[in-house]
């Protein structure tokens, strides 16, 4: 039976992954990526990174997004949550700060769910001290929904 799960549920699906699935529009057509993000439920907003390209043009002409993410153990045992809100590129300092707490977010959710080393997040920091900073964006969330699936 798929059931609806509530805003505090749903935003426990959020909180406790760090891949979704970005829909955004370009040209007129829905699209989606899987992305890597941390959600901050304190403040409410997605925080996210891109190189330049299709997803950057897009959110720079169409800022209203939305955020799948799902936890499948299999067809008749699932969780999803689906974020809606506006998105917005950051720069700067506040680029770096958000950043900063991204990769704390992450390294810190591996961790207590996959318990392995991320010496990758390392790298990634030392990437952003030598000033190779990706384009930096944040949702502000506007609306969480969910539904759960259990036979």
């Amino acid at each position: 039976m798929i059931r609806i799960l509530n805003e505090t549920k749903s935003k426990h699906v959020l909180t406790n992954n760090y891949i979704g699935y970005l829909g955004y529009i370009y040209k007129n057509e829905p699209f989606i990526a899987p992305i890597t993000y941390y959600y901050n439920p304190e403040k409410n907003i997605i925080i996210g990174y891109s190189d330049e390209g299709h997803k950057t043009i897009a959110m720079r002409k169409h800022n209203k997004v939305c955020l799948e993410v799902a936890e499948i153990d299999s067809i008749n045992h699932w969780e999803s949550a689906q974020a809606h809100g506006t998105i917005k590129e950051v720069f700067g300092s506040a680029s770096k700060a958000y950043l900063h707490e991204f990769s704390l977010g992450i390294k810190h959710l591996i961790t207590r769910k996959e318990k392995r080393n991320l010496s990758f997040i390392s790298e990634f920091s030392s990437k952003i001290s030598k000033g190779e900073t990706p384009i930096v964006f944040i949702i502000d969330v506007l609306s969480i929904t969910g539904r759960m699936r259990r036979h």
